[in-house]
């Protein structure tokens, strides 16, 4: 008798959940980026005042309270946590044999189970609620209804690194819109914020051993507009930086949202903004001022002074201090050697030490302080020209350069941005790990007539022809707003969005479940999500009108 009375109650509340459910049609699934498999089922799970949660563990805990503040924000009530999983309706459940990142989403009309193994995993499966949830409005009840359609999700990431970049050199953007970056990053489950703090336009982070940086670096008079060599200048000083408060804010903000800050702390060269500060820093002993030009800039710091080399491990320790992440970017990219060609004292140095080429003596100093890095308990990460490889063949300053002969040390994560993709290709073979971010595909900067959505969403970060055995040497990929030409946040939402949510798809969805045409369909329910929050976003009709 009581067997059949509990399934009189379970009929019951089935019925009572499905009067008032919803179900959906595939057409109605919108997920960016695109699951590993999806499986609809009839009817939807309906949230309410009453919903609770059950959780086992703190990483579960920490996930629980970031979805229950999204529907405090969404529908204006919290979700409960209680002591057992008779009592809830949303279970955290642990499950070692699932992959980091990866989840599992499993919603009836009763209930919805989360697995993961991992926070980024139940993470993850936060987000993917939040972009199913479906609000439908009862008029006749004037009340507002919370639906997620029944529905069994797999899911999990192609790559491990998934990042966008925010150069803040060029300009400062400021906390708040940084935060709202991160926002969508963690929607897409993009998972490292590559932020480019210091270059030749100004210096944005406090350090506190060296106060000019910020007082003097992180600040210009003008600043050039339009393109390159234009002529053109805005009129108007600009300048900014963070707080080590600030930061600190900012890096527990991405933690939450299961983002890895990397700092970039561009070396030996695109250093005006420093020398700027302290003269002595410099190789050519000229005081100079932040520059209101962009571009490349042929003063390097001088690597064969002890006292700069020390500033630089200073530098580094206080960004250690600031920033948990396991790799820092030390930049290294278009660094111009006349100026140490020219310099007696760096001549000297090397013909002492046995350095044949300016190349070799770059990736000497790169070499010291990557070893400085590990001791550290870090990892450096830089640009493609730190493996002594002369990309840049075309300039004037560059064409009669040797390359080096020194190897690069095997720690070194290479960031792959130019040259022939057969560069990244060795890098990948001789064991280095690698980030590619080959700029004709992935460089935000550029116009969507140079690259459009569909281009960055082909992006493939694996290069044509690299042996199979070698493919786990390729971390992922970046996405880079260098913002030269993108002086307000409104540019370079522009700029960004909606490429983003294609290079997530790209470093998320495994490449046999990618489809174009379906990513654009999806893309529609995220493009009103950016309408809601007011993100300024390209629209592909602009582009055909003016074809």
């Amino acid at each position: 008798m009581r067997h059949f009375l509990c399934i009189a109650i379970v009929t019951l509340l089935l019925s009572s959940c499905t009067e008032t459910s919803k179900t959906f049609t595939a057409d109605e699934i919108s997920i960016v980026p695109k699951p590993t498999s999806v499986v609809l089922r009839e009817h939807s799970f309906s949230f309410s005042k009453s919903t609770s949660i059950f959780i086992e563990n703190n990483d579960q805990k920490s996930v629980a309270a970031h979805l229950s503040n999204l529907f405090k924000n969404e529908a204006g009530y919290s979700l409960a946590i209680v002591d057992s999983k008779e009592k809830a309706n949303i279970i955290f459940s642990n499950e070692e044999s699932i992959t980091p990142e990866a989840y599992n989403l499993e919603v009836t009309p009763m209930q919805i189970i989360i697995k993961a193994s991992d926070r980024a995993g139940y993470f993850y499966a936060v987000q993917t609620i939040n972009q199913l949830l479906s609000k439908e409005i009862i008029e006749e009840k004037d009340k507002t209804k919370y639906l997620v359609p029944s529905i069994t999700i797999k899911d999990n990431p192609r790559f491990k690194w998934r990042a966008y970049m925010l150069d803040e050199s060029r300009y400062f953007h400021g906390e708040e819109f940084v935060k709202q970056m991160l926002d969508q990053m963690a929607l897409l489950k993009m998972n490292v914020f590559h932020w480019h703090l210091i270059d030749d336009a100004g210096w944005r982070i406090e350090i506190k051993k060296y106060p000019l940086l910020t007082e003097v670096g992180a600040f210009r008079a003008d600043s050039e507009i339009e393109t390159w060599k234009s002529g053109k200048t805005s009129g108007q000083p600009h300048g900014g930086f963070y707080t080590q408060e600030q930061i600190r804010d900012v890096v527990a903000y991405a933690a939450e949202r299961n983002i890895t800050i990397v700092p970039e702390f561009e070396m030996p060269g695109h250093s005006s903004a420093a020398i700027a500060a302290y003269t002595w820093l410099g190789t050519a002993g000229v005081d100079i001022d932040v520059p209101i030009k962009f571009g490349r800039l042929y003063d390097n710091y001088d690597v064969t002074k002890p006292e700069v080399i020390q500033f630089i491990k200073d530098v580094l320790i206080e960004i250690f201090e600031l920033f948990p992440s396991e790799v820092i970017h030390i930049g290294g990219d278009e660094v111009g050697y006349k100026v140490w060609e020219e310099s007696k004292s760096v001549q000297k140095y090397m013909n002492e030490h046995g350095i044949e080429t300016p190349a070799d003596l770059q990736i000497s100093f790169t070499n010291s302080i990557s070893n400085f890095i590990e001791e550290n308990g870090r990892r450096m990460m830089g640009w493609n020209e730190i493996m002594g490889v002369n990309i840049h063949k075309g300039f004037e300053e560059k064409k009669h350069d040797k390359e080096a002969e020194t190897e690069l040390a095997k720690n070194v994560i290479v960031h792959f941005w130019k040259g022939n993709l057969e560069l990244a290709t060795r890098a990948a073979e001789k064991g280095y790990g690698m980030v590619n971010s080959l700029h004709s595909n992935t460089y935000l900067d550029y116009s969507y007539k140079h690259i459009s959505l569909e281009k960055a969403y082909s992006f493939n970060p694996i290069p044509k022809g690299l042996d199979e055995q070698y493919h786990k040497n390729i971390y992922g990929l970046g996405c880079q707003m260098w913002s030269e030409w993108t002086p307000t946040n409104a540019d370079v939402e522009y700029q960004t969005f909606p490429r983003i949510a294609a290079y997530a798809e790209v470093g998320w969805t495994q490449l046999e479940n990618k489809d174009y045409e379906s990513f654009k369909v999806a893309l529609k329910k995220m493009q009103k999500h950016w309408d809601g929050l007011g993100i300024i976003y390209f629209n592909d009709v602009e582009l055909k009108e003016n074809m």
